[in-house]
């Protein structure tokens, strides 16, 4: 069976994946849409409207998957629900009869722990909100009886990419040596364009071409979890054993020991063999049985972030910089304000690199900077003033300013913690279109 990759992160580009399904002759199309941050992001979203909380792209996505995958007898699944699986599962339907399509469509549920976390007397009376990393029996079970399209909360990203490989194949849950194909594919698979030379490419050292083109991957799994990797002919990128290694060690910290939700994969072995015409068979991975837990990322609530940016350009534009700086920083704490990890920072001198300073990486003067304060507060009248206080500076600070501009975040701050297995409970909802 072929599944490809139609996104790897939640802004992921949209017209690759539709030309995979066009013409990749494709089983599966699956979305990777979440990371730590963005299903923050939607849980913030959440509290505010409950009908909200899932990717804000889904809509779009489906306008431009539907209609291809229901002619090349593709199904789909992703975990774009977020927050709010079944309120994506709506407006997947929805989007579905407004195309004359009939599916069937599925929400599975059960990662989202919040409430129990808070009626906990032992577990964080804080937490905003609580997700599991669910594995992918429920996908399969959802895709066992019919699904056209999966919608899911916080599914491991593998799991994801696995669980349609077994339900295509049959396999049992604990069948380890073909799981370990499947797992190591949909690892592969997850960051979509990464594999296919997406990060990759650092001009004079990683030469890929096309990037500009770079098309999405796939992976054709055979029923003992054989795994054979590539993409599409006349797609930009390159995808090699380079992208494969690269990618393979992508968030992994011990490659003997990879936990997933749906098994504990060893890497160590992996090799990779170049069959030409950007393919590459991935051998040599092995899974053994998962632990009794599952990871749960729990988010609490973090304040206000106040932000302002100012840029200046010229000779003697560091010096105008650090002038900024300083009146900003003086002006902040006179105000005697509750602003906690005020930073201010010159981007292109030492903003990512912190701690290095002057002169600049190139040597000698920049031929332009830009001033970026921030600041945490529990207050957002506080976090509006940070921002005020940089873009005052046009007519209130050094010479030649411009550019500025402000803003104010709510925030969370996260954190991971275990669970027993046992504890959650998934569950699949259905929604006819």
């Amino acid at each position: 069976m072929r599944i490809g990759a139609g996104a790897g992160f939640a802004d992921d580009r949209i017209d690759p994946a539709v030309d995979l399904v066009e013409r990749g002759e494709l089983d599966f199309l699956v979305l990777e849409c979440l990371a730590e941050r963005t299903i923050a992001l939607r849980s913030l979203e959440r509290l505010h409207d409950p009908d909200a909380g899932f990717d804000p792209w889904l809509r779009e996505r489906m306008l431009a998957f539907l209609g291809p995958c229901a002619a090349h007898g593709v199904r789909i699944v992703t975990n774009a629900g977020a927050a709010n699986p079944v309120g994506a599962v709506r407006l997947v339907a929805a989007v579905a009869r407004e195309l004359g399509l009939r599916m069937k469509v599925a929400a599975v549920t059960g990662d989202d722990l919040t409430r129990m976390w808070r009626a906990s007397d032992v577990l964080a009376p804080d937490v905003v909100a609580a997700q599991a990393y669910l594995g992918g029996e429920a996908i399969v079970r959802a895709l066992d009886e019919g699904a056209d399209v999966v919608v899911t909360g916080r599914v491991a990203d593998a799991s994801l990419f696995a669980a349609p490989v077994s339900h295509a194949h049959g396999w049992r849950a604990d069948d380890w040596p073909a799981l370990a194909g499947a797992l190591t594919a949909g690892h592969l698979l997850e960051c979509a364009g990464q594999l296919t030379g997406g990060y990759f490419a650092d001009p004079g050292v990683a030469e890929v071409p096309g990037l500009a083109e770079l098309g999405f991957p796939f992976a054709d799994v055979d029923a003992a979890g054989g795994v054979v990797v590539g993409k599409l002919p006349g797609t930009g990128g390159v995808l090699d054993a380079r992208t494969c290694t690269q990618q393979l060690l992508y968030e992994v910290h011990d490659p003997a020991a990879y936990v997933t939700p749906d098994a504990t994969l060893d890497l160590s072995g992996v090799s990779f063999t170049e069959l030409g015409d950007d393919r590459v068979r991935v051998e040599g991975c092995a899974a053994s049985p998962p632990p009794a837990t599952l990871k749960v990322t729990l988010a609490t609530w973090a304040g206000f972030v106040g932000e302002g940016e100012i840029s200046y350009a010229g000779p003697g534009c560091l010096a105008r910089a650090d002038l900024a700086i300083d009146v900003v920083e003086k002006r902040l704490r006179a105000s005697g304000l509750p602003i906690e990890d005020l930073r201010c920072e010159r981007i292109g001198v030492d903003a990512v690199r912190r701690g290095v300073g002057v002169p600049p990486a190139t040597g000698g003067e920049p031929a332009e900077v830009r001033v970026r304060v921030v600041g945490r507060t529990p207050e957002r009248a506080v976090a509006e003033r940070i921002g005020r206080e940089v873009t005052g500076l046009w007519t209130n600070g050094p010479a030649g300013g411009g550019g500025a501009r402000r803003s104010v975040t709510e925030q969370l701050a996260l954190t991971s913690a275990a669970i027993d297995r046992a504890a959650v409970h998934t569950s699949i909802e259905w929604v006819d279109a």
